[in-house]
């Protein structure tokens, strides 16, 4: 190689990468520097050799790279979609555009001549293929239709005309019956909408169903209006014969040569009235014999009632029922049901009248109203078809707002942001006022009780807790009564839908004690209105030292004894006294604190001033926080620490390891409340517009971990206290001591343990109505918002740990029901549903389908899992002088649902609802009493055979 020549140089540097790399770009600048300069041919031609040079990889990589560049836009759609969607396509297309489409391509013409094409054209036609073709033949069917038209002996139109001279030539008996067919259905189609709209205008100026005198004609006035005593030429009412007589003027000005149909018609047409006079109301029968005879009692009164939409999810909703005021209807309605069955409902119960207002009291949040079962309206949903078309249709029975008509829905949905959306989206859709809750009370359904706003436009009206909102529908002590009780009932009766027994009066004692025990502790304060501790302890060691010792004087005795015992007292608690000094400054604060309250409260009623929602919002977090933090301190003075104080002096109730599982977490949450509960105290002391919580909110999600690793041994805690009671008598006897005491709030162990669950929903609600009441502005809504997140997040996350408790429990209890079962608890395998069924058996398969008979073998239990399909022989045992029963489950077989498959059964005389399953090795005959139970069986069925065939 020459100096200063360059040709052919191949020196590369490869131990040095910085020079590698500085030589590789510059010769990459030089190639492209030189494929600029070239022409589109030269380009090509590099192109051609480069990608020959290249290996798999690389040119996979570069095909990847052009598809992203030059996206493909024009392709086969054949090639794309599966073979069984292209021929659905080409089903469509008649015998001349198969023969077309089968000249495009190969591919093409492949699927265009496909016996499951041509077939169902011969055979419609009634040519049959005269052999069987093979499996791997196809076209058969295309050859033999082609063979067929070929040979049709056939004429063109032309060719039919000359031969047979039809053709062109009219039929003057055929148009003459065709224009009096056509005059005929003029002439209905004329009376048709003349009726149509005289029974809009009668609709439009008075009430439906009513007469013009103002009173409602019952059913059977009606009846025997349109059937007694009178001709059939004769209207039945005065309603009736003007309107007869507008349908004859109308009829008048029909031309000539159709006025002599109206005769025939006349008597059609009045059944036609009548019909629509009678309506649909004839046939319904929703109502309830409580809901009819209101019904009566407010057609025959002057003043028009109120409506009250009542779920039957709602807990003990027969107190609702017994308290409601005379001149309100209820309506308790399936919460399975649907929109048009609650509409029939409330339209039955109105009997034709208009409603004052209309009251829906159905389970619900503060975002959202669970008005049926999966039926959730919300700010987003509310909008929809059907929710859209129920609000028109039910708010048309509903006075307007310029009468005093309003709708009230017992939903919190004024305590956040998305509630008041709804509130102000269900205002445009139904034209009334829409008033709820603020939700400014903790609690389950005590929020009712509070103050209640109402959305207008950009802005809210808000009406006090004294305002008779919810009373015009119910009596105040029962709505009370209700409302404060509604959390223990409904626990109660989540547990009584699942068992049914001799626990029904146990808990029904527990529900009245901690609800009573709970009204004495916090607000009737009884504990400083009897006898104190140290008083009661001393009476106690008096009069056992007067019965130690013979005294002819006992009263003076036990005087003596007292005195001496409160000198000695008082020396023992001299060294307690700094810690009474700084309890006492702590109420300080607190009494401070409930001094202001009484600002906070009467300045909340004052609408327009959100900074007063804003105190009172504080105060209520605070209060409840107080409560909170006493019950937390009850777990560690009555439980913890005596147990603590047990095993230190060798006297151990339970075991160390017992004690940190069950009790020591409460007190990590419980120092962490206490700091939050003063630093709200410091901050509510000194409480201005444009004071701030969120800080301190912030400061306390920061320490959640402590939540979270308490939340997530929380089962483990309440199994552990399950296995000390069962198995240590000393303990089973310090539980039954203290639970349910004024000590422990007349709670007991379990629930005060469950108070944190309890606590993160109150503090999701009470963070709602503060952030929804703070500007955007203010410098507290920003520390809000991101803690309002992370609250709901971590009440999801509790959910989500509810649900799977749920589901293991709900295995266990399978796995304990079914007798000889393999274990279930495997994996991640759940429990979907279950299904009782009948295994039937056929005594001949030669017979064909629709004459089958079957007979029934044994009663047999169905478990869906999401992997397998249990299958249990299910035994019925009555029991004597009962109307109930108890089933057993004996384990028959089981299969894994990616072998199974699945085939209905057609409906006959001989039977119904049945399917058959079809294993590896045996296949059942079963059917189900129920055609519903049926389909949502089969449908969760295959439903789980296709999640499991993909999962495989």
């Amino acid at each position: 190689m020459q100096t200063g020549k360059t040709l052919y140089s191949a020196w590369t540097p490869m131990n040095n990468k910085t020079s590698n790399q500085q030589l590789f770009v510059e010769r990459v600048n030089l190639v492209l520097h030189w494929f600029d300069l070239w022409i589109d041919r030269q380009r090509k031609h590099f192109l051609q050799m480069l990608l020959s040079r290249c290996a798999n990889s690389q040119l996979k990589s570069c095909s990847d790279w052009l598809t992203q560049t030059v996206p493909l836009i024009n392709a086969d759609f054949t090639s794309v979609l599966p073979r069984f969607l292209s021929l659905y396509v080409m089903s469509f297309l008649n015998p001349r555009d198969l023969c077309s489409a089968a000249q495009v391509s190969w591919h093409w013409r492949f699927l265009a001549e496909q016996d499951c094409l041509w077939s169902v054209r011969c055979v419609r036609r009634g040519w049959f293929l005269p052999y069987s073709p093979g499996d791997k033949e196809y076209g058969g069917w295309k050859s033999h239709y082609v063979s067929c038209v070929s040979t049709l002996d056939w004429l063109t139109p032309r060719e039919t005309a000359h031969t047979y001279g039809t053709l062109n030539l009219a039929c003057t008996g055929e148009r003459e019956e065709e224009e009096e067919r056509r005059r005929e259905r003029k002439i209905r189609q004329s009376i048709r909408e003349k009726l149509e709209e005289q029974k809009k205008a009668s609709l439009k100026c008075r009430p439906p169903w009513r007469r013009p005198g103002g009173t409602l004609l019952s059913r059977t006035q009606e009846e025997r209006q349109f059937s007694g005593g009178q001709s059939s030429t004769q209207p039945s009412s005065p309603w009736m014969s003007d309107r007869m007589g507008r349908l004859r003027l109308s009829c008048d000005d029909l031309t000539p040569d159709v006025s002599f149909k109206l005769n025939s018609t006349l008597t059609l047409d009045k059944t036609h009235v009548r019909s629509q006079v009678m309506g649909d109301g004839v046939n319904r029968g929703h109502l309830s014999t409580s809901a009819t005879s209101k019904s009566r009692a407010a057609d025959s009164s002057e003043t028009p009632p109120l409506l009250l939409l009542l779920s039957n999810r709602i807990p003990a909703y027969e107190l609702v029922q017994g308290g409601v005021r005379a001149g309100v209807l209820v309506v308790l309605y399936d919460h399975r049901g649907t929109l048009q069955a609650l509409l029939s409902q409330a339209e039955d119960a109105l009997g034709g009248q208009r409603a004052e207002r209309l009251g829906l009291l159905a389970p619900g949040g503060t975002e959202e109203i669970n008005l049926l079962r999966g039926c959730k309206v919300t700010e987003r949903t509310v909008l929809g078809p059907d929710l859209r078309d129920f609000w028109e249709k039910l708010c048309v029975w509903v006075k307007p707002t310029e009468e005093g008509g309003g709708l009230d829905v017992f939903c919190p949905l004024a305590a956040s942001a998305r509630g008041v959306l709804l509130l102000q989206c269900l205002r445009t859709l139904t034209g009334l006022e829409v008033w709820a809750p603020t939700g400014m009370v903790t609690g389950c359904f005590q929020n009712i009780l509070s103050e209640w706003s109402c959305s207008e436009g950009g802005g809210a009206r808000v009406l006090g807790a004294c305002h008779p909102l919810p009373q015009r529908y119910m009596c105040d002590g029962a709505l009370q009564g209700w409302a404060w009780q509604a959390r223990w009932l409904e626990e109660a009766l989540v547990v009584l839908r699942d068992r049914l027994g001799p626990q029904l009066p146990q808990l029904s004692l527990d529900t009245r004690g901690r609800a009573l025990g709970q009204f004495l502790c916090e607000a009737v304060a009884v504990e400083q209105l009897i006898l104190s501790k140290e008083l009661t302890e001393a009476l106690t060691e008096g009069l056992f030292a007067l019965t130690t010792q013979q005294r002819t004087r006992p009263v003076e005795f036990l005087g003596l004894f007292l005195k001496r015992w409160k000198e000695g007292k008082n020396q023992r608690n001299g060294a307690e006294e700094r810690g009474r000094k700084e309890c006492g400054k702590g109420e300080e604060i607190e009494e401070e604190i409930g001094e202001r309250s009484s600002v906070f409260l009467t300045g909340s009623c004052v609408p327009g001033v959100p900074q007063e929602w804003r105190g009172a919002v504080a105060l209520e977090l605070f209060n409840s926080e107080r409560v909170y933090v006493r019950r937390l301190e009850a777990v560690r003075r009555v439980y913890h620490d005596p147990l603590l104080s047990a095993l230190q002096s060798n006297r151990a109730i339970i075991s160390s390891a017992d004690i940190n599982m069950i009790l020591t977490p409460v007190t990590y949450i419980l120092d962490i409340n206490r700091l939050f509960l003063s630093e709200l105290g410091s901050r509510l002391q000194h409480w201005g517009a444009d004071q701030c919580v969120g800080d301190v909110c912030v400061k306390f999600c920061s320490k959640l971990r402590q939540y979270t690793n308490y939340l997530q041994n929380y089962p483990t805690a309440i199994r552990t206290i399950d296995k000390c009671r069962e198995m240590n008598p000393a303990f089973r006897a310090f539980l039954k001591r203290h639970d349910q005491t004024l000590d422990t709030h007349m709670l007991s162990l379990q629930e005060l343990l469950m108070c944190p669950v309890w606590r993160v929903e109150e503090y999701v609600t009470l963070l709602q109505a503060l952030s929804l009441h703070t500007h955007s502005r203010h410098s507290d809504h920003t520390h809000l918002s991101g803690t309002l997140d992370t609250l709901t997040r971590y009440r999801d996350f509790i959910c989500k740990l509810k649900r799977n408790s749920e589901k293991d429990m709900r295995m266990q209890e399978v796995q304990r029901m079914i007798r000889g079962c393999p274990n279930l608890c495997e994996g991640s395998r759940q429990l979907i549903t279950n299904q009782d069924a009948a295994l039937l058996k056929c005594p001949s398969d030669d017979i064909t389908a629709p004459l089958r008979m079957y007979e029934h073998v044994s009663d047999v239990g169905l478990f869906l899992f999401n992997d397998a399909l249990v299958l249990t022989k299910r035994s019925v045992c009555h029991l004597p002088f009962t109307h109930t029963h108890c089933d057993t489950h004996t384990f028959l077989a089981s299969v894994f649902l990616h072998s199974l498959t699945l085939r209905e059964i057609t409906d006959t005389r001989y039977v119904s609802n049945g399917f058959v399953l079809e294993g590896p090795m045996r296949e059942w005959v079963c059917a189900i009493e129920r055609q519903d139970a049926k389909e949502r069986f089969l449908c969760s069925l295959r439903s789980a055979i296709h999640t499991s065939i993909a999962d495989t």
